[in-house]
């Protein structure tokens, strides 16, 4: 009966121990997983943001040039005006 009972009680250790590592290892690939889609998230976020950084200059850019074409035509106009006046 001893027997059986300490072979139980080995059984139930090798168990134990068995079960803490194969819970060990699902804790590494679950942080291993959770690294790599934070990783993914933070380079999709990264490509959003140089996107938008773009977009916002070629915004500027156009908005630049029509400031600078809207005031080349009244600076024109007004040198017609004033050519007009003077003769």
């Amino acid at each position: 009966m001893k027997k059986i009972f300490l072979s139980f009680a080995a059984l139930c250790l090798v168990a134990s121990v068995y079960s803490c590592r194969e819970t060990a290892n699902k804790a590494e690939e679950a942080a291993d997983a959770v690294e790599e889609t934070t990783t993914d998230a933070a380079d999709a976020a990264k490509e959003k943001v140089e996107k938008a950084a773009e977009s916002i200059k070629e915004a500027a850019e156009e908005t630049a040039d029509s400031l600078v074409d809207g005031a080349t035509k009244e600076v024109e106009k007004a040198a017609e005006e004033l050519k007009e006046t003077m003769n």
